[in-house]
């Protein structure tokens, strides 16, 4: 039997030197990343402005949904409900609209564009805090669905999904929906490089975050957003702090509440047609990232720090370290796999992190696996062991192997909820 995936760090004290003045501190400080860095930013200020707005009480959380009509249209008929993705703060759904419609190929039109011109009206949802708990949220989304039942023409069913975190909050919805008796009236469900097995940050940049954090606060921080209710539950493998040893996969009790009520309801709604794209590669092609080598060493005054790429399994493997003043920790883990370079949607996490601290990194290191393409896919594995090759090449295996009913990946491993022709093709054939 093999042993559950951990992490251990060990603590030391630095042969050299002295305890550092508040004045080098400082300084060390205001070279510190303080922006929140491990999410795909979807859009930026502004964004076409919806044709309508609903306010979401939703229950233990709010929201908003932006309506955008058909072409022609000044009513909703033919309803396709998209849910923001994962990040801090509230959703901006005018840029999360221009995020998706921006142009992919010459002369052609944005996604967005393309759904309207074909008679279909956007309703997208956004939340007041996405860093809340998934089941809050999907209150939101509950709503969002009755709201467009109530003031839809005509019944024409309802297309629901979402992007990233999106996907599994409309999930979790239509599941409870079902599970309490409540008529959706949804054909078809739809995730967006969805994390349904779960996602990955490398544990040495999370334990990155909280050391920077120690050494200079703000709000909102990249140690925040680790924290979150809902990053605890989307990530398969999280670290409370950066000292923390003991067993990483589904260490946060949020995740293994989350995955066991999943599981309770169903684990996916049963009623709709259920697709899934993934921005990863389905050919078990990864990102030509080094297991167990640096990624970047950061020295300052009185401060360093040092990030490997994560090694592939074995026992006590050296993922990095760090040091403050006399105190120097190092952290190994066992039985973790190389999750960085497998195929998936990416996130340039290790590239934000060295860029901000001015540390010299290649660029083909920049940026690793976010949502492994095993899991945006939903293979059938289990959710907390990942009892998976996450290098398996998937293309040609049955649908039966997976939850969803029918698959799409992109030809190469694209940033995480990135548009691209291939994916936006398959999705607007099968809408159509």
């Amino acid at each position: 039997m093999t042993a559950a995936p951990r992490i251990d760090v060990s603590t030391s004290l630095r042969e050299s030197g002295a305890e550092p003045t508040s004045e080098e501190l400082a300084k060390v400080a205001a070279t510190l990343p303080s922006d929140v860095l491990f999410t795909v930013p979807l859009g930026s200020a502004g964004g076409r402005e919806p044709d309508a707005t609903w306010s979401l009480p939703g229950g233990r959380a709010t929201g908003t949904a932006a309506v955008y009509y058909a072409n022609g249209r000044t009513h909703l008929q033919k309803p396709f409900l998209f849910a923001d993705g994962f990040s801090y703060g509230p959703s901006n759904l005018p840029a999360l609209f221009d995020y998706f419609n921006s142009p992919y190929e010459d002369g052609r039109p944005g996604f967005f564009d393309q759904l309207l011109a074909r008679g279909v009206d956007i309703v997208l949802i956004g939340f007041a805090e996405r860093h809340t708990h998934i089941q809050h949220n999907a209150e939101v989304a509950i709503q969002a669905i009755s709201r467009a039942i109530a003031e839809r023409n005509g019944s024409e069913p309802l297309t629901v999904g979402g992007v990233s975190m999106g996907g599994i909050v409309t999930r979790y919805a239509l599941a409870k929906m079902e599970n309490d008796g409540s008529d959706h009236e949804t054909a078809t469900y739809l995730s967006y490089d969805s994390p349904h097995n779960g996602a990955w940050i490398p544990l040495i940049l999370q334990q990155l975050a909280y050391f920077f954090e120690k050494l200079a606060p703000a709000e909102p921080s990249q140690a925040a957003l680790i924290r979150s209710p809902a990053a605890q539950q989307l990530l398969w493998a999280w670290v409370p702090d950066a000292k923390y040893s003991g067993e990483v996969a589904t260490a946060s009790d949020l995740r293994k509440d989350f995955v066991r009520e999943l599981a309770d309801l169903g684990n996916f709604p049963r009623r709709p047609r259920l697709l899934g794209v993934s921005n990863g590669r389905g050919d078990g092609v990864g990102r030509p990232l080094p297991a167990g080598e640096t990624a970047f060493d950061w020295q300052a005054l009185v401060a360093s720090a040092t990030a490997r790429f994560q090694p592939d399994h074995g026992t006590d493997q050296r993922i990095g370290g760090m040091h403050a003043g006399l105190e120097l920790r190092r952290s190994t883990t066992t039985d973790v796999p190389a999750l960085d370079g497998v195929p998936g949607g990416t996130l340039d996490s290790f590239g934000k992190v060295a860029d901000a601290l001015k540390a010299k990194i290649s660029e083909e290191h920049h940026s690793g696996a976010f949502v492994p393409a095993v899991s945006a896919a939903a293979l059938k594995y289990d959710p907390i062991a990942w009892d998976i090759d996450p290098n398996l090449s998937i293309l040609d295996e049955s649908l039966d192997r997976f939850h969803l009913d029918d698959v799409a990946f992109d030809t190469d491993n694209t940033p995480h909820s990135a548009v691209s022709g291939v994916l936006v093709d398959w999705i607007i054939d099968r809408l159509s």
